[in-house]
């Protein structure tokens, strides 16, 4: 069957299988382990295991999170805007410029207390990380 298409025809469906063959070796399915590169310290993969700040329709998601110390908190902004993420109280942690769509992590302080945090762009979203 394949004889019968134009050369140029049958290089794509050549083509076509030898991707998607080499596709399904990489599913993982097989029982093989995967590795995938290591997130730079400002931009990161959420992990299901980590704490996680979502920032959505102008708020802080969840509004208080409690984490230990020096504890990686991953921030993501699903709001339009650019928000921060920055602690009110001296220079505890600051995301810096989140933009929309934007994933970045922090690290929340090494000392135990409670840090009341604010978006710069927009003073009126609150929330709060504390640390034990």
């Amino acid at each position: 069957m394949l004889a019968l298409l134009p050369a140029r025809a049958r290089t794509a469906v050549v083509a076509t299988v030898a991707c998607a063959a080499a596709l399904a070796g990489c599913s993982g399915g097989g029982g093989g382990s995967t590795s995938s590169a290591t997130p730079s310290p400002s931009k990161a993969s959420p992990s299901a295991a980590g704490p996680l700040i979502t920032i959505k329709d102008f708020a802080f998601h969840p509004a208080a999170l409690t984490v230990a110390p020096g504890t990686k908190v991953t921030v993501i902004n699903k709001d339009a805007a650019t928000h921060t993420v920055t602690a009110t109280a001296g220079k505890a942690f600051d995301t810096g410029e989140v933009k929309s769509g934007q994933t970045v992590t922090f690290e929340a302080p090494a000392r135990p207390g409670a840090y009341p945090y604010i978006c710069t762009i927009h003073p009126t979203m609150h929330g709060s990380l504390t640390v034990r």
